[in-house]
């Protein structure tokens, strides 16, 4: 089956044949040090080669002038010291018939002035971007004539590095701040009828030209459709389109559709979970159809058999899975060996994307190796010694993580859950309609663990002696934990946890005060209940802007469900206390900015303040273990096994993950599990 895939046929583009139909598209992970793709990079792009990819587009994007500031981590494709790490990259890739190619852009006004070198940003209107909130100088015609030259010297960088091609980023960056009305008010020749506005475009394609061989690959990532106000239209977009392939310099279309200059409009080119799967591909499909040319496109094309209908219905000639090669790179060889089963789902969090703005690098919510490759494998290698047996309490994300882990490495695992089925806090979240995909994480491992034939034991309360009467070798406590409601001076007997009112273990009452300093999606998830159950919220926070461990993707579709109903949101307020004032309860509010107090008046109080770990099966056999529960953290980051020998007498080794050692996130608790056990 896997011969006749659609996925797995060649495609010949120019002189360029690519040995499959999938890519990643170009993305920036943030992997840059001083703005090079050193080792992190290189190793994330071929761990990806290896697995058998066509096409890996580097960079979203690399950057072809000093005034166009990295905005997240982007590669510096001005300096010439970027040639011999891109050097080391393509050629890490080419040793497995992985073609590369990079995209180059000028941010235009998608950046802020306030760091690198301290430029002003460039548009052709001077039009503030709402996201990056720079006011940018209106472009001169001799910064014009120099950003020309130095996307022209960029790609000659990128073909001196051995790449087979580049594409130039037309999209919410200035090649197209040129093209749209949006962002181009201007009267003179860059600006009016379409051919002015397509006159830096056609600039930097000749300028492009004159400067690498007519064998290297030159492509365009183009916006068709902005679907905004007084924006390209989609008859407009198709005209470019046209037009470009007419000139006679490229050699392929990576299309979208959209506009990314807010938090809102960039989650609908990018969905998350709960969106609509594919949302593009059918237009993809129609610029295909009338531009008659190569067509590239990704946008939440997450598993394969989207991808396959894609190539098959002619969509496409290339299909991005760019987040879904993030969840597991090793797609095309599970694909290759008939293995379609085995794929880890991209399961559309998009922790990868709102990472790099909120902590500086892409990781996967679930596949802690992707972004550590130097340290994390992606396919685990069994050992060689004698197998062991390993008890693992709780299974959870962690546990089963653990599990999963532990058993591919040879050794006989048993796994007690407390609870009539595995998934832990997972599966309180997809009680979520719109977070339903996540049970992808919990559903993938726990058949991973069955096929490599983890004993699972499930409405098992496993405490000190269970674990004991399995004589293990070695003791894994993922238990996680439960909510922390302590947080109050006075009246935490009155809170109610966000995660009782997700279970719906209690239903919100009529006028409800949510307090949320847990920063992250559960307070906002207990808000959309409460306020879709027709009660009028006020969602209250310390922190000075609502969930800050959420990134703008994630946050937008919460947004989208509780501004249109009763919800009141309170900024830099602490709740102090509460307590009963009749039939109400009355919550003190201060805050940390200033000694003044207010009051609420309302039928219930919830709050979100993270876990409390359920950890009295650890410490009742912490002092039984050798090593007395501790880890070598050095080894852990370091990705080494664990050997601290503590008590001579004990008979296993003792660790505990996740939650159960302090209130974290799922990719925390799944990346404990993977580099602690993947040596054991």
């Amino acid at each position: 089956m896997a011969g006749n895939d659609p996925l797995l046929q060649p495609f010949q583009l120019k002189h360029l044949t690519l040995k499959n139909r999938l890519m990643t598209s170009s993305h920036e992970p943030a992997y840059t040090e001083d703005g090079m793709p050193k080792q992190r990079y290189r190793l994330y792009h071929a761990a990806r080669a290896q697995a058998g990819l066509a096409l890996t587009m580097t960079a979203g994007s690399a950057l072809v002038s000093k005034d166009s500031p990295p905005a997240f981590g982007n590669i510096l494709a001005y300096k010439e010291e970027v040639v011999p790490w891109m050097r080391e990259l393509a050629d890490s890739c080419h040793q497995h018939d992985c073609k590369v190619m990079i995209q180059l852009t000028h941010l235009g006004r998608r950046a802020h002035w306030n760091h690198s070198d301290w430029l002003p940003t460039l548009s052709p209107s001077g039009v503030r971007e709402p996201a990056h909130r720079a006011f940018p100088k209106v472009i001169e015609d001799w910064d014009i004539e120099r950003v020309v030259a130095d996307y022209a010297l960029a790609a000659e960088h990128m073909q001196a590095a051995g790449l087979d091609g580049i594409e130039l980023e037309c999209y919410g960056h200035l090649i197209d701040q040129f093209w749209s009305p949006v962002t181009n008010f201007r009267d003179d020749d860059w600006g009016g009828a379409l051919d002015n506005r397509l006159r830096f475009t056609r600039l930097v394609l000749d300028a492009t030209r004159a400067r690498v061989s007519a064998d290297f690959i030159v492509g365009l990532r183009l916006v068709v459709d902005e679907q905004m106000e007084n924006g390209i239209t989609c008859e407009v977009g198709l005209e470019i389109a046209r037009r470009m392939v007419a000139g006679g310099q490229i050699d392929f279309l990576n299309v979208i559709r959209g506009h990314i200059d807010t938090d809102a409009a960039l989650t609908d080119v990018i969905p998350v979970q709960g969106m609509a799967s594919s949302p593009h591909l059918d237009f993809a499909g129609e610029v295909r159809a009338a531009t008659r040319f190569p067509v590239f496109h990704a946008a939440r094309i997450a598993d394969v058999a989207s991808a396959r209908h894609a190539i098959s219905s002619g969509k496409l000639d290339m299909v991005g899975m760019t987040r879904a090669h993030i969840a597991d790179p090793l797609i095309v060889q599970k694909l290759s060996e008939g293995r379609e089963q085995d794929i880890r789902p991209c399961v559309g969090a998009t922790y990868c994307l709102d990472r790099i703005y909120l902590s500086g690098e892409a990781l996967c919510i679930h596949n802690p190796a992707s972004g550590r490759e130097a340290t994390m494998p992606h396919q685990i290698s069994r050992q060689s010694g004698q197998p062991q047996k390993i008890v693992i309490v709780g299974a959870g994300p962690a546990g089963l993580e653990a599990a999963r882990v532990c058993a591919e490495r040879g050794h006989r695992v048993i796994l007690f859950e407390a609870t009539p089925k595995p998934g832990g806090q997972v599966l309180l979240l997809t009680r979520s309609q719109r977070r339903r995909e996540m049970i992808g994480i919990i559903d993938w491992r726990v058949a991973q663990c069955d096929q490599a034939g983890v004993e699972l034991r499930c409405n098992t309360y496993a405490e000190a002696d269970d674990v004991l009467g399995e004589n293990p070798a070695i003791v894994i406590i993922a238990s996680g934990g439960l909510p922390d409601t302590e947080l109050l001076d006075s009246g935490n007997e009155l809170a109610v946890s966000a995660r009782a009112i997700i279970s719906g273990d209690i239903a919100p009452a009529a006028e409800v005060l949510l307090y949320d300093d847990g920063a992250d999606h559960p307070g906002l998830q207990a808000a959309e209940i409460i306020a879709a159950s027709g009660a009028k919220l006020e969602y209250v926070t310390p922190e000075r802007q609502i969930a800050p461990d959420l990134g703008g993707t994630n946050l937008t579709p919460y947004m989208r469900h509780l501004l249109p109903l009763d919800v009141t949101f309170t900024l830099c307020r602490r709740a102090r206390n509460a307590r009963r004032d009749g039939a109400k309860i009355r919550v003190t509010l201060g805050s940390d900015y200033g000694d003044f107090q207010s009051e609420r008046l309302v039928d219930q109080i919830v709050v979100e303040h993270g876990i409390l770990p359920l950890d009295e099966v650890y410490f009742a056999l912490k002092p039984l273990s050798s090593n007395l529960g501790e880890v070598d953290y050095d080894a852990l980051i370091e990705g080494r096994p664990q050997r601290i020998e503590r008590n001579a007498d004990g008979k296993f080794k003792l660790f505990r993950i996740g939650d159960a050692v302090a209130s974290r996130n799922m990719h925390a608790a799944i990346y404990d599990a993977l580099r602690l056990c993947k040596d054991l």
